[in-house]
């Protein structure tokens, strides 16, 4: 969790700017807030960063997804193509915007396969859904190719890969949005937060009204604002954008960080014939949030994961087992469980996603070991966890 690392007195510099005025809201009162707007500076940070035209702040990753759709106009038996390896967020997205999710297989890059999603396509396919999973882009070109074929709309779901890159082209970049998480666990933080980029002047004032009730946001007086449509509450306050701001001026600091320990990490791990790494198709664009390798069996990688633990090497996660970022133990969403009734309930669906077979997914993910890499290790604690790696994986090996 780099971001978390480095919290310091660039955070609170920012913070105080915002309580000084008295003006946590995000709009209007522009007399009293003295010049201080943070959203208004981190999304044109945001935007700058990334080579995008707009980027509009918002209250977390989940709402930047659920926005970008709704703003591309997702919505009613919309079926979306998602993966079955991603934080639940992009599959809730699709669902409370009136989409049908429809699975289809990763491969070895851990994003969406291009050869599957050929496979999901129909008639009432209208998007797919592509996450970047751990930090690093997939098959982009392909993914492109297809949806310039049958005209979808391609949502990236960048929430794990602000910084990652493909050919020096960021991450949320290539579709018509991208959206990228703040929260607590990513590589920069807001507490929590999330972000919407994307080059189209339309989508752009879509996002921006239907994130704040429909509001237009034009003129001095909000009571007297348009708006152009229905909307909902997704607003950020500028105590979260205030420390989003000072974290976005680290990033690259922490991208250079993270290649180094990242490059130490690998190293002990090809050691290994045996293990394999995840496919990169554009390895100088990865965000090294994660260094991601492949045992060569389900048995095997649990006697690497518990080695690693007995060796004491923390922040190692094994996805096959985690209950919110693999559909093996998504029980909820295979039985549609939730407290009101959603319009998937009442759509044909061309799964049953209670008896999915995705066994290119499985193999690969119960093979899937990732180890978050940090920033703020000292040479001697790199070292140390160097040897307790090469320990741990003697130890199942030799």
């Amino acid at each position: 969790m780099p971001g978390v690392e480095l919290f310091g007195d660039e955070e609170r510099k920012e913070v105080n700017d915002v309580m000084a005025t008295g003006i946590l809201f995000r709009y209007n009162h522009d007399n009293e807030r003295k010049g201080i707007w943070k959203a208004k500076e981190l999304e044109k940070s945001i935007a700058d960063f990334t080579g995008a035209k707009h980027c509009h702040f918002v209250s977390s990753g989940t709402a930047a997804v659920y926005a970008g759709m709704a703003a591309c106009g997702i919505g009613l038996g919309d079926e979306v193509i998602v993966p079955p390896y991603t934080f639940l967020a992009t599959i809730e997205a699709v669902m409370f915007a009136g989409g049908i999710p429809v699975f289809a297989e990763i491969d070895d890059t851990i994003c969406l396969s291009p050869a599957s999603i050929r496979k999901a396509i129909t008639p009432k396919t209208r998007a797919i859904a592509l996450v970047h999973m751990c930090g690093a882009i997939g098959h982009i070109e392909e993914i492109l190719k297809i949806c310039k074929e049958h005209d979808l709309i391609l949502i990236e779901d960048s929430a794990q890969a602000l910084g990652a890159t493909y050919k020096g082209q960021h991450a949320g970049t290539f579709g018509k949005v991208g959206c990228y998480s703040f929260d607590f666990f990513k590589i920069v933080t807001s507490g929590e937060g999330g972000a919407i980029v994307t080059n189209d002047e339309q989508i752009y004032k879509n996002v921006d009204t239907f994130t704040d009730h429909g509001h237009d946001h034009i003129g001095p007086m909000r009571g007297m604002e348009q708006h152009p449509n229905v909307g909902l509450n997704f607003r950020t306050s500028e105590l979260h954008a205030a420390v989003g701001l000072a974290q976005m001026r680290k990033l690259d600091k922490i991208l250079i960080a993270q290649k180094n320990n990242h490059k130490k990490l690998k190293a002990v791990i090809s050691e290994f014939p045996k293990l394999k790494f995840r496919h990169i198709p554009d390895e100088s664009g990865d965000s090294c949030t994660f260094l991601c390798f492949f045992g060569p069996d389900e048995t095997t990688t649990r006697q690497i994961v518990k080695a690693l633990a007995t060796e004491g090497v923390d922040s190692c996660a094994y996805w096959y087992d985690n209950m919110y970022h693999f559909i093996k133990n998504w029980d909820h969403i295979k039985a549609l469980k939730s407290v009101n009734k959603l319009p998937i309930h009442e759509s044909q669906k061309p799964q049953d996603y209670a008896n999915l077979e995705l066994p290119q997914s499985y193999d690969i993910v119960n093979r899937l070991i990732s180890m978050t890499v940090k920033v703020g290790w000292t040479e001697e604690e790199l070292d140390i966890r160097v040897e307790k790696i090469r320990k741990a994986l003697k130890s199942v090996f030799n």
